[in-house]
């Protein structure tokens, strides 16, 4: 099976032994794509994205990447097509005992064959895509929240991934902080000619950069609507997904609140 979407999910379900997370997902993501990941608290946000990255099976149904499944593929065919991802965990899971360019250069010992004198090159370039060039022998504990991140981002996009996903990425940030880091998302997208999944509840970001979606319900246990989060806001009239793109008085006001709490901090 051939597709030009790089990801297909197919009658997917996600289930814990007996019990069923999700039930008959079906949406695709296209290139370029900015897509989120979205619903209410307990919907399965971050357990669909394990199943995306390989880290977790599913019940039933397949995950195709340029319609080859991933969890059908052979050991190695599977590794080859993970290591096309880059990956942005909310936490940032950097090393905290290695400076920024020992973190980024983990992966590219692991996965090249590069010099030494080219990886260093590599980590200076991914720091300065994300803003942090002379930051190189700086720890995680010396800089901020908003530079850990950054500096997750370049070490997520080390091995120049056609794919990127990211965990909750403005979790812990202040309102200017995370627009700044949709900024940046946007720019990498471009840069890298990559498709984005980004796992969030915060619905600035949700407006600001998300061209396409999938509204997850936890109480059906499936997806209640996939498409452009405008479009979503617009045109769908279920009530689960308006109260849910309706928070806070103004959608379209950049200092709008991104933390509103008790919504899917942790899917």
């Amino acid at each position: 099976m051939q597709s030009d979407a790089p990801i297909n999910i197919s009658n997917l379900t996600m289930a814990y032994g007996d019990f069923v997370v999700m039930r008959d997902l079906n949406f695709t993501i296209n290139p370029r794509d900015i897509f989120i990941i979205m619903g209410g608290s307990g919907c399965g946000k971050s357990t669909l994205l394990k199943h995306m990255i390989g880290l977790k099976s599913p019940a039933l149904g397949k995950i195709l990447y340029n319609g080859a499944s991933l969890w059908d593929s052979e050991k190695e065919q599977k590794e080859k097509m993970m290591k096309g991802f880059g990956i942005l965990y909310q936490s940032s899971a950097l090393w905290s005992s290695m400076t920024l360019a020992e973190n980024i250069a983990l992966p590219l010992q692991q996965y090249t064959n590069l010099s030494k004198s080219k990886i260093d090159a590599q980590i200076d370039l991914k720091l300065s895509l994300v803003g942090l060039a002379g930051f190189e022998e700086f720890y995680p504990s010396e800089i901020s929240g908003g530079m850990r991140k950054r500096a997750g981002l370049a070490r997520a996009i080390a091995l120049d991934p056609k794919i990127l996903f990211f965990d909750e990425p403005s979790a812990g940030l202040d309102p200017v902080s995370s627009r700044r880091l949709d900024d940046l998302i946007l720019e990498l997208r471009d840069s890298l000619d990559a498709t984005v999944v980004i796992v969030t509840h915060e619905l600035a970001s949700i407006f600001a950069i998300g061209n396409n979606s999938v509204f997850l319900d936890p109480e059906s246990r499936t997806m209640l609507a996939t498409g452009n989060p405008h479009t979503m806001l617009a045109e769908n009239r279920d009530p689960k997904i308006q109260t849910f793109l309706r928070r806070g008085e103004n959608i379209e006001d950049e200092t709008v609140s991104t933390s509103s709490e008790g919504v899917c901090v942790d899917g």
